[in-house]
């Protein structure tokens, strides 16, 4: 069983709820791999409105359980919610023990959205919100490493860079207002085979990272969409390649300013600045995947 850090602090009965949204990366780099094993890599995250409902509620009875409405993921320690509260529990004292995490997905698994991390960092929001000396964000971000490398991030939301194996966060300013248009194919990609075959030194072409930071800055959303990109799109699979540029075309073809995977995909998105423009998009993508959504940014949490 999974330790949860003593008693819980959490009233019986109380019922604690929050969103748990997406992210997105509107760039990935990968600029090495370090001695540990993980890469070294860069990135610019944003969070959108597409999000699964988190519901805690604390029942008396024995360890964390997590429950959710799709009955393949985890409902133990093999689930990133219940690390959460246990990795809560560890660092404030303030235990999960008889915690029962409820969660209503909506984000695709295994997608490239961050799904199961950003379930983890609504646990971590909560529970903290329950403390009356809660942590800081950038404290509450370091228990969220424990946990996953993308849960740091998601723990902030919002816009922000990413560097190291994700946990080094520097807030950027806001998007201006756009649509998001997000697919899914019916295939999953494998993660570490994706790394697998990374050669950094052979990748072709790199995000400008630079560049888009100045966009951003800039309030410039073409040249944002101008400088999307993803180096794990270079290393697909033939099949899994000429998949995701069938999305992207689709997409561009509906008028985005620009396209790309997200993460390790398979998820792709397209950037609109025009809801009509981004409604025909999301019709035209609903003809043949099921998997399709409309979105805004996400509000910060």
């Amino acid at each position: 069983m999974i330790e949860t850090g003593g008693k819980s602090q959490i009233p019986e009965g109380l019922t604690l709820q929050g969103e748990a949204f997406a992210k997105l990366n509107l760039s990935l780099d990968i600029l090495g791999r370090r001695e540990d094993g993980y890469h070294d890599l860069c990135m610019v995250m944003h969070s959108v409105t597409l999000a699964d409902q988190v519901t805690l509620k604390q029942t008396g009875e024995t360890g964390v359980r997590v429950e959710t409405n799709l009955h393949f993921l985890p409902n133990d320690e093999k689930n990133l919610a219940a690390r959460a509260a246990a990795a809560y529990g560890e660092a404030t004292g303030r235990g999960a023990e008889g915690l029962r995490i409820q969660i209503q997905k909506q984000i695709p698994v295994c997608a490239g959205m961050a799904g199961g991390s950003s379930d983890a960092a609504a646990v971590l929001r909560l529970l903290n919100r329950q403390n009356p000396t809660p942590l800081s964000v950038t404290e509450l971000a370091k228990v969220g490493e424990k946990v996953g490398s993308d849960v740091p991030y998601c723990v902030l939301g919002g816009t922000a860079l990413a560097e190291g194996r994700g946990e080094r966060l520097t807030p950027l300013p806001p998007l201006p207002p756009c649509w998001f248009v997000l697919c899914k194919p019916p295939f999953p990609i494998s993660t570490p085979e994706l790394f697998g075959r990374v050669n950094c030194h052979k990748l072709r072409c790199r995000p400008d990272t630079e560049g888009l930071l100045r966009a951003l800055e800039d309030g410039d959303l073409e040249g944002i969409a101008r400088r999307m990109y993803n180096v794990f799109e270079d290393v697909l699979p033939p099949r899994q390649a000429a998949a995701i540029q069938r999305i992207k075309t689709s997409l561009i073809g509906s008028g985005a300013l620009g396209a790309v995977m997200s993460g390790s995909g398979p998820t792709v998105f397209g950037l609109f600045e025009a809801e009509e423009a981004a409604q025909k998009a999301l019709g035209n993508l609903k003809r043949e995947y099921k998997d399709v959504f409309l979105v805004k940014s996400a509000p910060l949490v």
